[in-house]
């Protein structure tokens, strides 16, 4: 004896309708880049914090910007014996409301000839020393 089940008609437009939906946010989320330049002060501040916790040493300065962006603030320097020194400054954590991004808010983050050394307290002190 054959099967005569059929799908009802409206059951049919529900199940593509879905699965359409589910294309469309997969397709969105495996293409979406983060673009920090157009988060909100307080996204960027979780976007930087997350990306730095994700550096290696190393990475050249240019893969850094790619990745956070331009920096809040930025300082650079020579050494006595020609090395060059950069440290980037990125918002990670508030601490006043006064509408100015300062150091204190910031995660430093040291460059030696272009290639990141270090990152975090020390690394603006470290700076300072060389």
């Amino acid at each position: 004896m054959a099967n005569n089940f059929k799908i009802p008609k409206m059951l049919k437009i529900v199940i593509i309708g879905f699965a359409i939906y589910f294309a469309a946010a997969a397709l969105i989320l495996q293409m979406y880049q983060a673009d920090p330049e157009h988060m909100s002060w307080q996204e960027r501040e979780t976007f930087n914090s997350k990306q730095i916790g994700r550096l290696d040493l190393g990475i050249a300065k240019g893969d850094v910007i790619t990745l956070l962006g331009s920096p809040d603030i930025s300082e650079a320097k020579a050494t006595h014996d020609g090395q060059e020194l950069l440290v980037l400054f990125y918002r990670t954590h508030h601490v006043k409301s006064d509408g100015i991004t300062t150091r204190d808010e910031c995660t430093p983050l040291l460059f030696k000839n272009d290639k990141l050394i270090a990152w975090g307290a020390d690394a603006y002190s470290d700076y300072q020393s060389f």
